[in-house]
């Protein structure tokens, strides 16, 4: 099943028909991995990873190809009728080899060899409906990621409290965030941290220069193309997407 099931995804990549949501009875989370491990075979490398850690489910891990990182400001094109997602995140990269998970101090080394950066996601579906595909479909879909798109980097970044957040996100005239906003997990560099030490060499294993996206700060709204996106976290840099429509 993740042959064939990378093989429509792949399909769908390259501008085929969406891949429909019964593709995924059966899948397994073994076998999301595995889609994940082929599609990134034909599409990488990948430059970096996204994470969920859901109170009452496994961590939800995907990868992202470098192709699809941009720094800010950025020019997107998507084809005029396709719905897309934008989220603001907490983004670490990583500037050194990966702290042996096994160390007493983990978190304290991997905290000193990461730099913070803002973040926009553009979620992006190869399947047919996202909002009511199974949850390991999503996840075999690369986590229905299309892009991400980077601000400045922090390097020095002890004073930045990513266990709370605010900032502005507005797309068009319409302000999707405005004020203070929920981190998921209530910690960004906590999710890194459990991101770390689940990643070990799937896709390749987390490397320096990667990043990795802690999930986003305003919800999931899905807009049309055709709009300039800026955002801005506090304490971090802004951000700037154009979303042309194909």
């Amino acid at each position: 099943m993740p042959e064939a099931l990378a093989r429509l995804l792949a399909q769908a990549r390259r501008g085929g028909t969406k891949v429909p949501n019964s593709a995924g009875e059966g899948l397994t989370r073994e076998g999301a991995f595995e889609v994940q491990e082929r599609l990134a075979a034909s599409f990488g490398p990948v430059g970096g990873f996204k994470v969920a850690c859901p109170p009452d489910a496994p961590i939800v891990i995907a990868p992202i190809y470098s192709s699809d990182i941009h720094d800010s400001p950025a020019t997107l094109s998507i084809p005029a009728k396709e719905a897309v997602g934008v989220e603001m995140e907490y983004a670490f990269r990583l500037l050194e080899p990966l702290p042996d998970p096994m160390a007493s101090d983990f978190a304290s080394r991997l905290r000193a060899a990461v730099e913070l950066l803002p973040a926009l996601e553009l979620v992006r579906a190869r399947i047919a409906d996202p909002v009511a595909a199974d949850p390991l479909l999503k996840m075999a879909d690369n986590q229905i990621n299309g892009a991400v798109v980077l601000g400045d980097p922090l390097r020095d970044w002890r004073a930045q409290d990513v266990t709370r957040a605010a900032g502005r996100l507005q797309a068009g005239s319409e302000v999707l965030l405005d004020g203070a906003a929920r981190v998921p997990g209530g910690d960004a560099f906590e999710t890194l941290c459990k991101f770390a030490l689940a990643i070990g060499a799937h896709c390749g294993g987390w490397q320096p220069g990667q990043v990795v996206i802690t999930g986003s700060l305003n919800g999931l709204p899905w807009l049309s193309p055709g709009l300039n996106i800026a955002g801005q976290i506090d304490g971090l840099g802004t951000l700037e997407m154009r979303l042309d429509a194909a």
